[in-house]
């Protein structure tokens, strides 16, 4: 029997409906590589998460429509917690929404600390971009 972890493409996603885009070419990239799909939000910790509520329920809906289970942690560091998953969870791709510039985002902080995860990113307009690690031998 093989007990070897099968290889998870990992969506990042906050609590916003659009981020179903994020989930679907996810799946898309799994399909292709014959990987699990597996869909994590980090909420930053809070006393109440009324607003959250729909968004949480309706993104684990669409995790679910595509066979994933989704995870939610609760981190103030959200680059740190999702990087923790990747590593426990035999992550080998994560795919999020569009890096939005700054230094203290969660795609720099994810990179800083796992540098060498290959990346796909999702534009709000549906645009797939993908960065692969390029290794040069010597």
């Amino acid at each position: 029997m093989d007990t070897e972890k099968r290889a998870v493409v990992l969506a990042c996603v906050t609590m916003q409906f659009e981020c179903d885009r994020i989930i679907k070419v996810a799946k898309q990239i799994a399909d292709d590589t014959d990987c699990e799909l597996r869909v994590l939000s980090v909420l930053e910790p809070t006393h109440d998460y009324t607003e959250a509520a729909w968004q949480i329920e309706y993104l684990n809906m669409v995790a679910k429509q595509f066979g994933a289970d989704m995870t939610i942690l609760f981190d103030k560091n959200a680059d740190c917690a999702a990087a923790g998953f990747a590593e426990d969870n035999n992550v080998t791709r994560i795919v999020t929404g569009l890096h939005d510039g700054g230094e203290e985002s969660f795609l720099v902080g994810f990179n800083r600390l796992l540098p060498e995860m290959p990346l796909t990113m999702v534009t709000k307009d549906n645009m797939v971009y993908s960065m692969d690690v390029c290794k040069v031998c010597s």
